[in-house]
């Protein structure tokens, strides 16, 4: 199958052909010709799947044909950027190209004011920061023709339901609706049928052949030594570049100091950094220049690192959710990965939680020189890895949790 067989313009066939996509992937397959169609799409993609370009191709052709202006809602800045990105570079093959921006939190309002003056096309935003803009009168809701919400879950999760029922009211009532989600809690679902009308239903993350090719390894260490046993594993993956997650901004930023000092170039990426200061430190990890970026949850869902092999585990996720978006990072595109959690003291009975949400084992590992001398506590913490004493969103996590008997969800804007 060719993107030319799914209906694009041959210039956005080429568009494709530019990035590297050699051919369409099964969410791409199956969403494009819906989109191109009008339909309003319900789809359940994993990371990875080739979602961006399942909606951003055919919507720049229906921009091009019937001048359908695009509004695209997303939990984060990181995914904010990187899906107008993707728009921009597909649309560099066309002879006309369209207005595309990005809007967030954590930059100046009123420089993106000015830069939404006039005709916007395409609008991919943050929902706080696209209310702030709507109340500046510097964006008009009623103009877009199309919504995309993309990582619907993590939207709602990071407490964007009120927000997102404020811009839907603003929105046409007649408007094509397309929403994506790598899983479908109960508040998902009832998002969707309240957004979508009639919609095509696709589920593309279950199917064996677009599963990610990682392997998964679980190491039992003492806490105490689990950044001594980390420079080890840095040390063992020769020059390979590293993804590693810490529970919280004081942990990134205390272990990418221990890192550097140890001889592993390292940087801290939180939500706490300014704007600048997470693009450089993401550009620098993109192009090499740093070994390991030591990342809190932010890092978990929509940052696409081309070919990067290590994740890895310090501290371990909240959620089977979040476990599953953290390993994601690693074997994109078709390539290969590792993920390894760090099992340290107390820890084992969270991590066989996330086993049983997930259906799955990870065999344990002992690394010689590092074998564990405490006991592992029996007994889940059930405040997560921050401490036994329970926030109030790890609360209102684990009430969902219950009453859905399924997933938990992350973190962040």
């Amino acid at each position: 199958m060719s993107f030319l067989s799914l209906g694009l313009a041959p210039e956005l066939a080429t568009a494709a052909s530019l990035q590297a996509w050699l051919a369409p992937t099964p969410i791409q397959s199956a969403v494009v010709p819906l989109v191109l169609r009008g339909a309003d799409v319900r789809a359940c993609a994993q990371t990875g799947s080739g979602k961006t370009g399942a909606f951003a191709l055919p919507l720049l052709q229906r921009w091009q044909e019937q001048g359908e202006r695009v509004l695209v809602l997303v939990p984060t800045r990181e995914l904010a950027m990187q899906v107008a990105d993707t728009f921009v570079q597909l649309a560099s093959a066309l002879s006309r190209k369209p207005k595309v921006r990005a809007v967030y939190g954590g930059a100046s309002v009123n420089a993106q004011m000015q830069d939404l003056r006039g005709v916007v096309d395409v609008l991919v935003a943050t929902p706080g920061r696209l209310l702030d803009l709507i109340g500046k009168n510097a964006v008009r809701a009623a103009t877009f023709s199309t919504l995309v919400l993309d990582e619907a879950d993590r939207l709602l999760d990071l407490g964007f339901s009120a927000e997102l029922a404020a811009i839907l009211d603003l929105l046409p009532a007649h408007r094509q609706s397309l929403l994506f989600s790598a899983t479908f809690p109960p508040a998902v679902n009832l998002l969707a049928q309240g957004l979508l009308r009639e919609p095509a239903c696709i589920e593309i993350a279950s199917a064996p052949e677009t599963r990610p090719q990682i392997r998964q390894r679980a190491i039992n260490v003492d806490t105490a030594r689990r950044t001594a046993l980390l420079l080890q594993l840095l040390a063992d993956a020769g020059d390979a570049r590293a993804l590693v997650f810490a529970a919280s901004k004081q942990g990134c930023e205390q272990l990418a100091r221990e890192l550097s000092a140890a001889g592993a170039p390292a940087a801290p990426f939180h939500g706490e950094l300014s704007q600048g200061r997470r693009n450089q430190v993401l550009d620098g990890f993109k192009a090499g220049k740093l070994r390991v970026l030591v990342a809190t949850d932010l890092a978990g869902r929509g940052i696409d690192i081309d070919g990067l092999p290590l994740v890895v585990n310090y501290d371990l996720p909240r959620s089977p959710v979040d476990y599953t978006h953290r390993i994601g990072r690693t074997a994109r595109a078709g390539l290969s990965g590792t993920a390894i959690s760090l099992i340290g003291t107390g820890c084992e009975a969270h991590f066989r939680l996330i086993e049983n949400r997930l259906s799955m084992r990870v065999p344990r590992e002992q690394i010689a020189g590092f074998e564990p001398v405490a006991v592992p506590l029996a007994v889940a913490n059930t405040g997560g890895v921050k401490g036994a004493r329970m926030s109030k969103k790890d609360k209102l996590r684990a009430a969902a949790a219950a009453a859905a008997e399924s997933d938990d969800p992350g973190n962040g804007q």
